[in-house]
């Protein structure tokens, strides 16, 4: 009888092993096919891509998304079969947050290549080496800065976190000396610091590298061959477990890095320069502004505006050259966007063409006019439309509920609505609950409003009606 239990009893406990077993062996075949890896993301049709706001990252300019890493994304969707979907966050840990709570797919930022990171995440795809840089102007009455050392008894600008951390690092390796200046104000960018060295309103700061490279396409008087900083790699990310969309990311990159596009993307944010070269009157003689003053003055009708504005219009986009095309795609006389253009009414093929350029902009601004109708005083309604023109309308609505939020008058453009255009480089304005349209490089606007209207001024006082 003894015997008869104990031949039950093992019995019972192989069938319980074996029952065990076998159901972890499913859970972890279960926990392998749940894995949202590569086959799964072609499943959906989509890569989803996290991101942050920045002028060499992601941005939206004239209702088009744009930025160095949305195109590199996109050629990767794109030779992947999929559509691409991007996603922003706040900071890198917020990045990686998302990536790990399934949100996105990959990161298509640069994630600087740290062993605290390295045991949750995958790095992939885009590698960079990054550096901190003096940013300098070349200068025949001042000295250019070789080395860091030069630096004793000089004053450099820089804003709070890693670009002062590092200046307080340098300061304590050479010695001491360098006249540290913590820029505090929210209104004032690290790239706002850029424009005031290349403007001579300060003589240094620092930023990263490639910050500094794509600003020298705006200002080609400055110098940023000092570095500041040791190396650091950094590259796109995946989560631990996704080795199949790692691998395809490897793979795109390490096959195309020369190709055409990759080419083109990097070439139009870190050479081709963002200035145009102007000579605003052809004939002061003969009362002529340009070649195409017969088309202004019969299509400045249809908008009610006086044709000489839009002459002035013409001339920041354009400098009346009909063959240029601008570093974001812009085309023709106007420098309207294709899709804006298209959406006017001109055919395809005829973005050259000036008559078919100033009809579909005196279009596009009529749409523009009715967009804005909330703004009742037509002449503050023009200064927005211009702002419009340059910017997109989703940046202007956000400049107008952020003014409307801190207080300033939204229906006034001058000292109201046009200092939160410039706010929108900034983090803590363009993530604003209120702001829908993220970061924008709200300097270029800024001026363009300004620059029209003074030129315009101009023209009314050389050029007859």
């Amino acid at each position: 009888m003894m015997k008869l239990r104990y031949i039950l009893h093992t019995i019972l406990l192989l069938l319980f092993l074996s029952i065990a077993f076998s159901c972890t062996h499913k859970e972890e075949s279960n926990n392998q096919k749940n894995i949202y890896d590569l086959d799964s993301i072609k499943d959906s049709g989509t890569l989803t891509v996290l991101t942050m706001y920045g002028s060499t990252s992601f941005f939206i300019y004239r209702g088009q998304e744009m930025g160095f890493q949305y195109e590199l994304s996109e050629q990767f969707a794109k030779s992947l079969g999929l559509k691409l979907k991007v996603k922003t966050a706040k900071n890198i840990p917020d990045l990686i947050s998302k990536l790990l709570n399934g949100e996105g797919d990959l990161i298509a930022y640069y994630i600087p290549i740290t062993k605290e990171w390295k045991d949750s995440i995958r790095y992939c795809g885009e590698e960079v080496i990054t550096h901190q840089v003096l940013v300098q102007r070349s200068s025949t009455s001042t000295p250019i800065l070789r080395d860091v050392t030069e630096l004793v008894g000089k004053d450099v600008y820089v804003k709070p976190g890693k670009y002062y951390n590092r200046l307080i690092n340098l300061n304590s390796e050479i010695g001491g000396g360098i006249h540290i200046h913590k820029v505090t104000s929210d209104s004032i960018t690290a790239e706002d610091l850029i424009t005031h060295v290349a403007m001579g309103k300060i003589p240094y700061t620092i930023v990263d590298n490639d910050i500094a490279q794509l600003n020298t396409t705006y200002y080609p008087n400055l110098n940023i061959k000092l570095s500041v900083s040791f190396s650091q790699r950094a590259s796109w990310a995946v989560r631990k477990e996704c080795i199949q969309l790692a691998e395809a990311a490897n793979k795109w990159h390490n096959e195309n890095t020369t190709s055409p596009a990759y080419k083109a993307s990097s070439k139009r944010y870190f050479e081709i320069s963002k200035e145009i070269t102007h000579a605003p009157i052809l004939s002061l003689k003969e009362g002529r502004i340009s070649h195409y003053d017969n088309l202004f003055k019969q299509y400045a009708k249809d908008i009610n505006w006086d044709w000489r504005l839009l002459a002035s219009l013409a001339y920041t986009e354009s400098n009346f050259d009909t063959a240029v095309v601008s570093w974001a795609g812009a085309r023709g006389l106007m420098q309207l966007m294709p899709r804006t253009a298209y959406a006017m009414g001109m055919p395809k093929g005829m973005e050259h063409n000036a008559e078919e350029s100033v009809k579909a902009a005196t279009k596009y601004i009529a749409s523009v006019n009715k967009s804005l109708r909330m703004i009742s005083d037509e002449k503050e309604r023009l200064y927005f439309i211009l702002a419009a023109y340059n910017a997109g309308l989703g940046h202007i609505y956000d400049a107008i509920a952020l003014a409307k939020k801190y207080g300033k008058d939204n229906n006034k453009w001058y000292d109201n609505a046009e200092k939160f255009i410039l706010l929108k480089s900034n983090e803590e304005y363009y993530t604003d609950s209120v702001c829908r349209n993220g970061y924008f490089r709200g300097i270029e606007t800024y001026n363009f409003v300004r620059e029209i209207m003074n030129r315009y001024d101009s023209y009314q006082k050389k050029i007859p009606q």
